[in-house]
């Protein structure tokens, strides 16, 4: 079986693609903006500045609605800004789960098992990704129903701890009811990922 060099597939694939699927668009730009935002809203939650991280957060949660209303109504949907959307999204939503692990929070918190599931299911997808562009030679890049919602759901999930950090709140049963919503969002989106992978992988 061949091995896979990553690195050179992506820098292969970015060289196979003409300059209008590359240019960066001001779609891309919000896209680019969110990746920005993610060091940013980290130090915040490091300084435990929830105020701050709250408002940050919810700004690049929004750039994720801004850029695609802007791929979509300008007309500058490109096969760059449709690979750089669900990366921006992974990055923040990874970090700042992660983040929320290590940092020293008197109320509620994020256990080390979920965010390895979180980042363990990212991985495999993107793996998959490249794994069927080597293949195939084309790659799809299409966000499912459900792979929005579970997006929107841990966006929210992470703006409401926050919300809990700033204001004291202690909701235990809502904490466990929202967690558990995210996991079962998240195992199914991934199912379904996986479904779509095997079917392209199969024709």
């Amino acid at each position: 079986m061949k091995k896979i060099n990553f690195r050179k597939l992506t820098l292969k694939t970015l060289k196979r693609l003409p300059a209008s699927e590359k240019r960066i668009t001001i779609a891309t730009l919000f896209t680019l903006l969110r990746i920005a935002l993610t060091p940013i809203i980290v130090g915040l939650m490091i300084a435990q500045l929830w105020g701050w991280a709250v408002v940050v957060f919810t700004f690049a949660a929004a750039t994720d609605m801004i850029d695609g209303l802007l791929a979509r109504f300008l007309n500058e949907k490109t096969f760059l800004g449709a690979c750089l959307d669900p990366i921006a999204d992974k990055l923040l939503l990874i970090a700042c789960f992660f983040t929320l692990v290590f940092v020293d929070v008197p109320l509620l918190f994020i256990p080390g098992w979920f965010a390895l599931f979180v980042v363990s299911k990212e991985m495999i997808q993107i793996t998959g990704a490249l794994v069927i562009y080597y293949w195939k030679g084309h790659l799809d890049v299409r966000p499912t129903m459900l792979g929005k919602i579970t997006t929107v759901a841990q966006m929210g999930f992470i703006m409401w701890l926050f919300a809990c950090y700033f204001f004291h709140w202690l909701p235990i049963k809502t904490y466990y009811m929202m967690l558990g919503t995210v996991i079962v969002l998240i195992v199914c989106s991934f199912w379904q990922y996986m479904r779509i992978g095997l079917r392209m992988l199969s024709s």
